[in-house]
């Protein structure tokens, strides 16, 4: 295998994995909605198997993305369409949450 294609394997391995996170499907129901099997969603993810275009059209259905989407590098798909996880959310929305009370409850103690 050519350098290249190691590139594209670990792009297309990458953002499967972003966009099931999206999504919030494990590789058994990814693959489930795609019609492939889990063990197929396993050996992409992990940059052992290519992928027809058929396959890759399935993929791309089944986590509501464009087939580009899947082969397209997400430091510039990022730059283009910032994408955050529902817990990166979650974790900033905590830290919010948690400063806010600190900051209430010292205004509280103090006066």
């Amino acid at each position: 295998m050519t350098a290249d294609e190691d590139k594209i394997r670990g792009i297309l391995s990458k953002n499967l994995k972003k966009y099931r996170a999206l999504k919030g499907f494990s590789q058994e129901r990814l693959a489930e909605s795609a019609g492939i099997s889990a063990q197929t969603v396993n050996d992409i993810e992990g940059c052992r198997k290519w992928v027809s275009d058929k396959t890759m059209a399935r993929l791309a259905r089944a986590l509501s993305v464009e087939v580009y989407q899947l082969l397209f590098p997400l430091a510039e798909q990022d730059k283009l369409y910032p994408v955050r996880l529902p817990a990166d959310v979650m974790r900033e929305l905590h830290e919010t949450i948690k400063s806010d009370l600190a900051r209430r409850f010292s205004e509280v103690v103090t006066d």
